[in-house]
């Protein structure tokens, strides 16, 4: 089987995962390729979109386009879905493999499952969980292939909206324990997270005591 993956953000958190993912594929015998751009994708039977910032606009190259979702689809359509049901409170997050279609987030499902998290994770641990539940989702995919089974999206749908620097900012008035959540998700060097005094813009970068 001829696979390509797709992680067009070759400074993405997610290509040490893209490339223990084609390892694993390597080992199964298939033909396993890791690209950074659009303009690579070739002919063949499954195209994984592991990291993508743009809209994939030519879907008939490959037979199968796979996204995976941090959502339980249709509800959590958009953008940075695990980091916006984090900040909602939650600690048990779907996860969901689909088929990528011209609409966002449309296709059918092939695969749901759950992340599930203890509350005290910051951004490089959710990641590390994130990572390796996408690879479990599209190894479990390629090895039942071709008895794959899927199901069409129903119920209504939501969606999150795209995250700017902006909403790393911290309110002064509340306490830590308050926007603790919000400290976990914001990355320290990518987005770190920050507060006004003053008229002064100051940055606040987190980790755990070792």
């Amino acid at each position: 089987m001829k696979i390509q993956l797709l992680a067009d953000n070759i400074g993405s958190w997610i290509i040490p995962y893209a490339k223990k993912l084609q390892s694993l594929l390597l080992e199964l015998n298939h033909d396993v390729e890791l690209i950074h751009s659009h303009e690579d994708i070739q002919k063949g039977d499954v195209l994984v979109l592991l990291s993508c910032e743009q809209i994939l606009k030519n879907l008939n190259l490959n037979v199968h386009n796979l996204v995976v979702h941090e959502s339980a689809l249709p509800q959590g359509k958009g953008w940075s879905p695990l980091t916006w049901q984090i900040l909602e409170g939650k600690n048990k997050i779907p996860i969901t493999l689909f088929e990528a279609t011209q609409k966002i987030d449309a296709g059918v499902i092939y695969d749901q499952d759950y992340i599930l998290l203890d509350g005290n994770e910051l951004v490089e641990e959710l990641h590390s969980l994130q990572g390796e539940k996408t690879i479990e989702l599209i190894m479990k995919f390629i090895k039942n292939y071709p008895t794959t089974t899927f199901k069409k999206q129903k119920g209504v749908e939501s969606f999150y909206p795209k995250r700017t620097p902006k909403d790393s900012e911290l309110d002064i008035e509340k306490t830590i324990n308050e926007q603790f959540n919000l400290l976990r998700v914001c990355d320290n060097e990518k987005y770190p997270a920050f507060f006004y005094k003053n008229g002064i813009k100051y940055y606040i970068k987190i980790s755990k005591a070792i």
